[in-house]
């Protein structure tokens, strides 16, 4: 069976469809490109789906490697029969091809090993026909030097026994099934860590079926055992696995077979159950792990398509008490005009002087809106900018400052700050990300930014990789300005990278702002594939061609040409009146290459030219009445905004440093799987207070209709 009809039934989708994808991808394709360009090809697949597809024709890669590892393996030791190379062709499970493998892979020095080398493997082999019925007699005839008496030889004979059925395939399914459907995966507090160990009071002794585990509990008790404070193990129940392998090995009622049966427990203990459980650890944890990453790639795509201000003159300010308060004033295009610090809070509390500084810059700037950093004193900070009398017209908003901090010690921040400290890059940052989260949050690492469960206990090249498709699949979807963009941002761009961005910024600086997209071919390096796979992402506001301000790729001008010309109008008539548009038959613009998924796209963008996907900025306010948790009430209902979303509720920040949770219990009237199916990053929501833990710094909240 070839690849693509593998991955066609895998994930449901028609054969042809996955064929053309993994065609394009082979040919050098992006995902964005595919799923925005190319959707005759795909059937319409998306970026999630594309990616699906990429990702098991990895996965199915690896496998054909290690296959080829196998038979070549057991091909040198000259015990490979075409039957057995048949079986591991043909075989599309890696774990059965590990069962075929494993009597044939090299051992390092096992009992079974020494056992044999003492000449006790013709014993095992008359055990296990189980007729002796005086076993120690037959015993007796195996001692020699190495072997002293018949005690030692049954004992080395049981264990060749129990390497036999360890690597028999029947003996370690029975078992996986047993593993599959009645394990427990079971965590204790390590003696003498009770206190250490407070933060993981709820695992000191827990038990949970491993099927139905969630995988926030999975990957809370596998980071208590990474830190030394718990012990963690899986296992059925021994009694009924046992009994599972009885009645492949045991026959009838001898002293042979009590033989063989004490081999079959030795074996269970000593060598199957403990392969197995690393099995099932370790897909139990990829299986979390996949979860958690799916969470942090869909808190990151809410994150960066965060509604933007747009080009507006900003004030950033990065609050504080001892050190003060980091104010920057900056340009509609982000650009840093001035900086200072004031010391509005405790203890210097130089109110006064902060006001008149904060009134001066916005007027002296024309700050249209301020942005306020969300982490320590940003309620009073806030407050205090509340009070400064400003103009009814400038906008004030609270931003998440995640990230912040790791992108003003940054190379990038360095690069673009050279001779400021890491203060005022910082405030710079908080800004930007109000004017344009999109275009600052790529800046930094996706890991650092705040949203996500467990990211750090998860597997990290592939939490790595999804994370930067995520920003990938972003950036393009919303498409950036080629004349503004930064290089970071280009970087992100289909079919570019971080050496054709720079060439497109170095050709910028020397030639000045792109006129058209056909420039692009100009820039050193971007040849014909890469300007293919990035044209259609890049804007130019204002262009002579307004398809060049558009998602409408260069590849299709002329089917735009063609449709203005049959109405006798200009592209710019075109776009500009609704009643050109509907006198348009679609049908008569399909051919071979474009069907109507493209031709819908490019009406589509016609009627709103260069629209950024992104919602609207709203205004927010904190209730005035709280600052401090000691202020929140049980019952009262507060207006929060949602700062994280995990697989077991959302994070809430009510206006004090520490947010409360809504559990997925208490996030709608009836059973919901999914938080994100409720809530999504930075929505504002009304919450009532269920419960407040002072102590543990805890605030347990419900949503209000």
């Amino acid at each position: 069976m070839q690849f693509s009809a593998i991955i066609a039934k895998t994930l449901n989708l028609q054969e042809r469809q996955v064929s053309n994808t993994i065609k394009l991808l082979s040919d050098g394709a992006t995902i964005p490109f595919i799923s925005r360009y190319r959707k005759e090809m795909t059937g319409e697949l998306n970026e999630l789906e594309i990616q699906e597809i990429q990702t098991q024709l990895e996965k199915l890669s690896e496998l054909e490697k290690r296959k080829e590892f196998v038979i070549t393996s057991i091909e040198e030791q000259g015990k490979l029969t075409p039957e057995l190379k048949k079986r591991i062709t043909d075989s599309m499970n890696l774990t059965e091809i590990e069962d075929i493998y494993l009597p044939f892979k090299p051992k390092r020095k096992t009992r079974a090993e020494e056992a044999r080398k003492n000449g006790l493997e013709p014993l095992a082999k008359i055990l296990m026909k189980q007729n002796e019925r005086d076993v120690e007699s037959r015993a007796m005839l195996f001692i020699n030097n190495a072997v002293p008496d018949a005690k030692s030889a049954l004992q080395g004979a049981r264990d060749i026994i129990a390497e036999w059925v360890s690597e028999h395939e029947a003996a370690r399914n029975r078992i996986r099934g047993e593993f599959t459907h009645n394990a427990i995966i079971q965590s204790k507090v390590v003696k003498g860590k009770e206190t250490e160990a407070e933060k993981y009071k709820d695992y000191f002794d827990a038990k949970d079926p491993l099927k139905r585990i969630s995988s926030h509990r999975l990957l809370a008790m596998r980071r208590g055992e990474s830190e030394g404070f718990l012990r963690v193990g899986i296992a059925p129940d021994e009694e009924n696995a046992l009994s599972r392998l009885y009645p492949l090995f045991v026959r009838g009622n001898t002293e042979a077979s009590e033989q063989v049966k004490m081999a079959i427990d030795d074996s269970y203990k000593r060598l199957i159950k403990p392969s197995i459980e690393n099995e099932f650890a370790a897909l139990s944890k990829e299986k979390a792990d996949d979860e958690a990453i799916r969470v942090f790639a869909e808190n990151l795509r809410q994150l960066l398509l965060a509604p933007p201000l747009g080009e507006k003159r900003v004030m950033g300010i990065d609050p504080g008490f001892r050190t003060g308060c980091k104010v920057v004033c900056l340009d509609a295009q982000g650009n840093l005009l001035h900086h200072v610090a004031i010391f509005p809070n405790p203890p210097q509390n130089d109110t006064l002087q902060a006001m008149n500084t904060i009134c001066t810059l916005v007027d002296r700037y024309h700050i249209e809106a301020i942005s306020i950093g969300n982490g320590t004193a940003s309620r009073e900070t806030e407050q205090f900018i509340r009070g400064c009398k400003l103009p009814q017209s400038v906008q004030i908003f609270v931003v998440s400052e995640n990230g912040a901090s790791i992108y003003s010690a940054s190379a990038i921040a360095r690069e673009e700050f050279p001779k400021e400290d890491v203060t005022v890059r910082g405030a710079v940052s908080i800004g930007r990300r109000l004017m344009d989260p999109l275009a600052e949050l790529v800046k930094i690492d996706a890991k650092s930014i705040g949203v996500g469960q467990y990211q750090h206990d998860v597997d990290q090249t592939k939490l790595k990789k999804s994370l930067d498709q995520t920003v990938i699949n972003s950036v393009n979807l919303v498409g950036v300005n080629l004349n503004t963009a930064s290089k970071h941002l280009l970087t992100y761009i289909s079919g570019l990278g971080p050496q054709l961005a720079q060439n497109i910024v170095d050709y910028r600086t020397e030639n000045g702002a792109f006129s058209s997209r056909k420039e692009l071919q100009k820039v050193p390096r971007l040849g014909a594939k890469a300007y293919e796979q990035c044209a259609g992402f890049l804007r130019i506001p204002g262009a002579k061609n307004p398809l060049d301000n558009t998602a409408v790729h260069p590849e299709s001008y002329e089917i735009v040409e063609k449709m203005a010309k049959d109405l006798k109008c200009s592209i710019t008539e075109l776009i500009n009146k609704k009643e050109l548009k509907k006198q348009l038959n679609l049908n008569t613009y399909v051919s071979a290459k474009v069907g109507l998924p493209t031709l819908r796209d490019i009406m589509q963008e016609l009627e709103k030219p260069g629209r950024d996907c992104r919602e609207t900025i709203t205004e927010f306010s904190f209730d005035p009445t709280i600052q401090t948790i000691d202020d929140v009430k049980i019952g009262n209902v507060y207006p929060g905004i949602v700062t994280n979303i995990t697989n077991f509720g959302a994070f809430v920040d009510i206006g004090v440093h520490d947010n409360g949770l809504i559990h997925i219990s208490h996030m709608a009237d009836h059973y919901i799987s999914n938080p994100a199916d409720v809530v999504s990053l930075h929505q504002h929501v009304m919450v009532k207070v269920l419960e407040v833990d002072i102590a543990r710094k805890r605030i347990a909240l419900k949503i209000e209709k």
